[in-house]
């Protein structure tokens, strides 16, 4: 995560740490994120004043159970768009001028352009390695593309499909989508990534939680064995 850190419009420490964490779980509470860093409530409120004052994050009472409300921390607009977007807006005018005068295919086309350019330049060294490193390796070149990904341990219980071959042995978990503007007007965006992120790790995915469908964070389940399953050539 330490690229995305870097590119948060020059914050550092604590206050970096606190735009990160509220972009991966939010919201969160002032004790949440004090438990997370091990700082008091009081110690974090500060942060979260200043952050506030600079109108990165908001805050809003919850009512959690029993007792009395309390405030839960989110980002703002300006706060979510310290996160890397690559260029979305230059990108979707000229994909809807695309769409207009040449269709959808020709949409389809430009989407998968960058994909395919990483799987060709990753392709060589990722089929060298077994899938517990391709997946680390994966996850890194998604963040160094904007996406802050991580790679979550699944149990088999707890997976899709528990019980079976084909239950997750990890999770790839994507926090900031780098495209969502551009996947929210052409929805074909989002199967492009999967198709792709499936080449680069050449085993199936299944999708278990999606931005579009209300969820906080993009998620796949990665499943199958590097031995017994091919890479896909797209």
């Amino acid at each position: 995560m330490e690229d995305v850190v870097g590119a948060l419009g020059g914050f550092r420490g604590v206050r970096a740490d606190l735009l990160v964490a509220l972009r991966k779980a939010q919201p969160l509470t002032a004790h949440e994120l004090g438990e997370q860093f091990g700082l008091t409530a009081n110690a974090l409120r500060r942060h979260l004043k200043a952050l506030d004052e600079d109108g990165l994050v908001r805050y809003e009472r919850d009512v959690r159970g029993v007792g009395a409300p309390v405030f839960a921390y989110s980002l703002t607009s300006a706060g979510e768009a310290l996160f890397p977007r690559s260029y979305v807006q230059v990108l979707a005018t000229a994909l809807e001028a695309l769409r207009t005068h040449t269709g959808e295919q020709a949409v389809e086309a430009v989407l998968e352009a960058e994909w395919r350019r990483l799987a060709d330049e990753a392709g060589p060294v990722l089929e060298a390695l077994p899938l517990e490193e391709r997946v680390p390796l994966v996850a890194e070149l998604l963040t160094a593309k904007g996406y802050m990904a991580e790679v979550v341990s699944t149990s088999p219980e707890r997976g899709v499909g528990a019980g079976t071959s084909e239950a997750p042995r990890v999770t790839l978990r994507i926090h900031n989508c780098a495209m969502r503007e551009i996947a929210e007007r052409f929805p074909q965006a989002c199967a492009v990534e999967e198709k792709f992120v499936e080449r680069l790790l050449g085993v199936p995915l299944v999708r278990q939680a999606h931005r579009l469908g209300g969820c906080g964070h993009c998620e796949y389940g990665v499943s199958g064995h590097l031995s017994t399953v091919k890479q896909e050539q797209a």
